[in-house]
């Protein structure tokens, strides 16, 4: 069952309140008998843990970044790009021998 705060517009009374969703708001402070206690918004009272996808999506950092857009903003030049950890700098080029078969 939710929590709701309350508050006296009036007198400035403040109360959480235990209640459903379906019950009607609360108009009368208890403390001044005033018509201005009013629900007030407030912040949820959970916090998501784990590694789901709210926590890969929408987190700031630079550690998930789409490859399209950090290639976009920081291309690093050739000279400075570091060498690969194979030992070869460049890629291998692909076998271009062909096999002999007889009729």
């Amino acid at each position: 069952m939710p929590i709701y705060a309350y508050r006296c517009t009036q007198c400035g009374f403040e109360k959480e309140v235990m209640q459903k969703i379906s019950d009607p708001l609360l108009t009368t402070c208890p403390s001044c008998q005033a018509e201005t206690f009013a629900k007030q918004l407030t912040a949820p009272g959970f916090q998501l843990k784990g590694s789901g996808w709210y926590a890969t999506d929408f987190k700031g950092g630079s550690a998930n970044k789409p490859a399209s857009a950090e290639s976009a903003s920081t291309a690093p030049s050739a000279a400075s790009a570091p060498a690969s950890t194979t030992g070869s700098a460049t890629p291998a080029a692909p076998s271009t021998s062909t096999t002999l078969t007889s009729s």
